[in-house]
C-alpha cells in the first residue's frame, strides 16, 4: 500500500445543502488528511475544460449547468491508496445503488445531483488537482 493523493470536489448541491460540514467530517473520519482546500465558483468555461472527457455526452450541457450553478469546495485528499479508498467512500454515482453510509447515499439527492466528485485514477488525481489549484497553493 503506497500513501498517495487524490482529489474531490464537493459539488453545488451539497453546498447549497448546507453539507460541507458533515461530508468533510467524514472525509476526515475516514483517515484522509486534507492537503489543500478552497471554495470557488467554476465558470461555464471552467466546467467545459474540468468535465471536457463527457463533451458530446447527452449529459453535459446539463452538467455544466449544474456544476457552474453555484460554489463548490475543491480539495486535495492524503491517504494510502487514496483515490481506491475514497471512490468507496463516496459510493456509486447513483445514490440509489450507493452503500449505506457512503457520502452519495445520505447526501445525493439524484444522479445528477450527486453531491461529491472523486477522481477516478491515480493520473486524474494529479490532473484534477491541478486544474484547481496550482503549485504555489498545493505545496
Amino acid at each position: 500500500m503506497t500513501r498517495n493523493r487524490t482529489f474531490t470536489m464537493i459539488k453545488p448541491d451539497a453546498v447549497q445543502n448546507g453539507h460541507i460540514g458533515p461530508i468533510l467530517e467524514k472525509i476526515t473520519a475516514s483517515g484522509f488528511k486534507i492537503i489543500a482546500l478552497k471554495l470557488k465558483k467554476l465558470s461555464i468555461e471552467d466546467a467545459k475544460k474540468f468535465y471536457s472527457v463527457h463533451e458530446g455526452k447527452p449529459f453535459f450541457e446539463r452538467l455544466i449547468k449544474f456544476m457552474s450553478s453555484g460554489p463548490i469546495v475543491a480539495a486535495i485528499l492524503e491517504k494510502e491508496n487514496a483515490v481506491e479508498d475514497f471512490r468507496t467512500l463516496i459510493g456509486t454515482t447513483n445514490p440509489e445503488n450507493a452503500a449505506n453510509g457512503t457520502i452519495r447515499k445520505l447526501y445525493a439527492t439524484s444522479l445528477s445531483c450527486n453531491a461529491i466528485h472523486g477522481a477516478d485514477s491515480n493520473e486524474n488525481a494529479a490532473i484534477e488537482s491541478a486544474f484547481h489549484f496550482s503549485d504555489t497553493e498545493c505545496f
